[in-house]
């Protein structure tokens, strides 16, 4: 068999990156990982073919050469997926889904699709591939259980053409041990925290390494702390040995970066280690400073601290915090948008991920608002539509108001800047740092020319250089790399949000 391996193209999204990654003359942010993990999975004699069509188009000579259509999705993606497979069918190729989207919309799907197969690959894919292989395949598989991570193979990064991406994805666990009433994590993957052993991470870092790969991966584990023994007595010490029998390794090259719970600030070894296994920024859920929204979303992990001191204590610690930020809850009042604005600017968080209330399927906020015949179809997954599924409380035109406020200041030129120095006034660099190589080379003379240059708000980007020189000089590259993404999120806001 010929497999056709497609993931869809994501939207112009905060997340996409698009304007920042010309910088350094990359295509994407990461390949697909589920498809890379799943091609080692298929029968030996099976050739394979990936198409991201996020650096690529997909060919009429990619259908005409494949026999079956494996397609992996998120919700963002749901377009270019009914695209992708339509195209796929017509070509008469056999089509088989899974992922995240279909998932958790199958009924959405089952007459676009020839195979359904749910859940995590580990436990539905050999019982698909036997029934296949006899010419007996239903359409759908589901999951009945979460598999151990010690099934999992090492992705097959061959199929990737790497020099396209800006950053590797691997993952060390699956689960999250909270239970956060709009997200789907749990409903997909469990509340028990699973995880692959040191061993089989140290491969996978192998095999980037022995491909060239010297740029940042990403841990994209939804929770890394989630089982904080087996970081602190197995991963990270292998992470740390690891990285000091590695040539070149030690001071510069392959950065990590995470998501976590705001909780690590309490952790002051746990800070240490992932800074000393080369781990430089985390992304941080802190949704909202209301407590009463918090309490409403059980948001349990966020309560009864001071979230900003824990956001200091964190970059004081050598990681740049990231951090994700909701409006909509039924608790907010029409002071929450302010609020918001002054928690952000006043943490010094740059990247700050803010979106309207969604409810996903599978969730407990999906259930009730359901029950209360405020759901409006299908979450839809992409954080700067100003759309939502729900019917929230305080009106959507009153939301949308001030979520255009909120965004419209964050990302003004004068307050980014300003936001991006008090980032750098806390911020403690670690001493594992990423290298300095021809894209970022790249990358610092085309921010002269486009921020320093052309912008019509070239003034800031000069005023953040010289500021950056007398107070902090050796945060010059990160001060820079700052301003390229506020270039992108301020791009996005324009375009997709306040335009």
């Amino acid at each position: 068999m010929r497999v056709l391996m497609v993931y869809p193209e994501f939207p112009d999204t905060f997340w996409s990156f698009r304007h920042a990654l010309a910088f350094v003359g990359r295509k994407a942010v990461s390949p697909p990982l589920g498809l890379l993990t799943l091609a080692p999975m298929l029968p030996g004699g099976w050739e394979r073919r990936l198409v991201d069509l996020n650096v690529r188009t997909l060919t009429d000579a990619d259908l005409a050469w494949a026999d079956v259509a494996f397609v992996s999705a998120m919700a963002v993606q749901r377009d270019s997926a009914r695209e992708a497979l339509c195209r796929c069918r017509d070509a008469g190729l056999v089509t088989v889904a899974g992922g995240p989207l279909f998932t958790t919309e199958p009924g959405a799907f089952v007459d676009e699709v020839d195979h359904l197969v749910l859940g995590e690959a580990e436990q539905t894919l050999p019982q698909f591939l036997a029934d296949f292989v006899r010419g007996e395949a239903q359409p759908v598989y589901a999951a009945e259980v979460h598999p151990p991570m010690t099934l999992t193979p090492v992705p097959q990064w061959g199929l990737a053409d790497l020099r396209k991406y800006d950053c590797m994805p691997v993952q060390f666990s699956r689960g999250c041990p909270f239970a956060c009433d709009f997200c789907n994590i749990t409903a997909l993957l469990g509340r028990r925290v699973r995880t692959k052993t040191a061993a089989q991470i140290v491969a996978e870092l192998d095999a980037l390494y022995d491909a060239g790969w010297r740029r940042s991966v990403f841990f994209v584990d939804d929770n890394f702390i989630g089982n904080k023994r087996v970081l602190k007595q197995e991963l990270l010490p292998a992470l740390i040995e690891w990285r000091r029998t590695k040539p070149g390794l030690s001071r510069r090259g392959m950065t990590f970066n995470t998501e976590v719970s705001i909780n690590l600030a309490d952790d002051a070894e746990l800070m240490a280690l992932m800074v000393e296994a080369g781990f430089d920024k985390v992304f941080v859920g802190i949704e909202t400073p209301d407590v009463e929204s918090l309490e409403e979303c059980r948001k349990s992990q966020n309560l009864r601290r001071d979230m900003l001191a824990d956001v200091k204590t964190l970059q004081r610690a050598g990681l740049c915090v990231r951090a994700g930020f909701i409006v909509g809850f039924d608790s907010d009042s029409p002071s929450i948008f302010q609020r918001q604005i002054e928690f952000i600017q006043q943490s010094g968080i740059v990247t700050a991920m803010v979106g309207l209330l969604q409810a996903p399927t599978g969730t407990a906020l999906y259930r009730r608002l359901k029950d209360e015949g405020r759901l409006l179809g299908e979450m839809i997954g992409n954080n700067v539509d100003i759309m939502t599924n729900i019917v929230p409380k305080m009106g959507i035109d009153a939301l949308k108001a001030g979520y255009r406020q909120i965004m419209g200041t964050i990302y003004a030129p004068a307050e980014f800047a300003a936001r991006v120095k008090t980032f750098l006034r806390e911020y403690k660099a670690p001493k594992v740092r990423s290298p300095i190589t021809w894209p970022e080379i790249r990358a610092f003379f085309a921010s002269i020319w486009v921020l320093g240059i052309k912008s019509a708000d070239r003034r800031y980007f000069w005023d953040l250089v010289g500021w950056t020189l007398r107070k902090r000089p050796e945060l010059l590259p990160l001060a820079i790399t700052m301003a390229v993404y506020g270039y992108h999120f301020q791009r996005i806001t324009e375009a997709n949000i306040l335009g």
